[in-house]
């Protein structure tokens, strides 16, 4: 168990190197050195979102870019939102919005809403970002100093997570430690490992590359619930160079608002995200229980009469396990801005997130499909 968290450190944790600096206003490049960057947002029944997210949008200070949003048929203020920052905001010109009414049949929502988004842009680079972030202003043109330094085509961010509330505080981590289990940023950023992955929330790629492996229109990733994760997949198997790099005080996002929302939302990702099938998800879950919750039920054992067990192992295994743990959880609270004691939440998310694998496999595996936004997905294909 000690080995399991010492390990889980060694192979997660992120150099200097994998995260993206802000650049300063002196670092700022002539207008006339920049290509046109497009910055796609979908957005379906965002009405709490949106206008943090479009405003900082806005405000980037690369000085050559446009913003489309895709209105994918919601049925809120998303839509009146929009057309008052257009009227009202001082680079509301900048802001183009496309209505879509109708999901065609073989799509999943966002890709048809990222495809639709992609066909109106102009630009040379497109950027794909979710409505649920803000970004500073100079996101943009860091990660775009950045992925010119790293001759990435597809060039990607983890977003830095605000977590206001005790669900998504107890429950994020246990997501974050298992994400970055399953994708360790070194393998992922290794061009001759096939290992990739990319975050919704900020995806920069050349148009070009984007149009060769066919876009959101390419049958592999029309269908997809896991857009991030497939785009990166299909751009690195055609031999495209890719990176994905923490993003933290540059781009910002709150996913879900409630428990309700992040068992949903967590829900239709977690076992199409996942790793090795059917037979990883069982080792999955009985070792969630094993070097999650077991390390607090240990001192129970001081009340069981186990013949050949001693008090004096029981307080040692509990020591050596607690310690790597914590130590773990303290590390990974300083990454996300939570306090220590918030590691004792580490049992309860991890049995929440016990019930959304097991859930989600089922949904999956039965063909139940699961829902989002009022849709029904079940894997690959509608």
């Amino acid at each position: 168990m000690a080995g399991f968290y010492m390990i889980n450190w060694w192979r997660t944790r992120p150099r200097e190197s994998d995260r993206v600096e802000s650049l300063s206003v002196a670092a700022r490049p002539r207008v006339s050195d920049l290509p046109l960057v497009s910055i796609i947002v979908p957005a379906r029944d965002e009405e709490h979102n949106i206008q943090r997210c479009v405003e900082s949008l806005l405000g980037q200070d690369y000085g050559n870019f446009e913003v489309i949003v895709v209105n994918d048929d919601s049925q809120d203020r998303t839509g009146e939102i929009l057309q008052a920052i257009q009227q009202q905001h001082p680079h509301g010109d900048l802001l183009r919005v496309v209505e879509v009414k109708e999901l065609p049949t073989g799509w999943a929502g966002k890709p048809h809403a990222m495809h639709q988004g992609a066909l109106a842009a102009r630009g040379a680079w497109l950027v794909f970002s979710d409505a649920d972030t803000c970004h500073a202003p100079q996101a943009l043109r860091s990660a775009f100093a950045r992925a010119q330094e790293e001759g990435a085509d597809l060039f990607s961010m983890g977003a830095e997570q605000e977590l206001p509330t005790f669900w998504e505080r107890a429950l994020i981590p246990i997501a974050y430690m298992g994400i970055s289990m399953l994708y360790p940023p070194r393998q992922v950023n290794d061009p001759n490992n096939p290992l990739a992955i990319a975050a919704g929330q900020f995806m920069l790629i050349r148009r070009e590359v984007y149009e060769h492996i066919g876009g959101y229109a390419a049958p592999r990733l029309r269908a997809t619930v896991l857009d991030d994760l497939d785009l990166a997949r299909t751009v690195k198997a055609q031999g495209y160079r890719t990176r994905f790099l923490d993003g933290g005080g540059l781009v910002f996002v709150r996913m879900y608002r409630t428990f309700g929302e992040i068992w949903r939302g967590w829900l239709k990702n977690a076992y199409l995200g996942n790793r090795g099938g059917l037979p990883f998800l069982v080792v999955q879950l009985v070792g969630l229980v094993n070097v999650c919750i077991m390390p607090f039920l240990l001192p129970l054992l001081f009340f069981a009469r186990i013949k050949g067990l001693s008090k004096r192992d029981i307080t040692r295994a509990t020591a050596l396990e607690l310690w790597a743990l914590l130590s773990y959880r303290f590390w990974l609270n300083r990454k996300l801005g939570l306090p220590r004691w918030q590691a004792l939440t580490h049992p309860l998310g991890a049995a929440v997130f016990e019930g959304i694998l097991a859930r989600s496999a089922w949904l999956v595996l039965s063909r139940k499909g699961v829902q989002w936004r009022g849709r029904t997905y079940h894997g690959a294909e509608e």
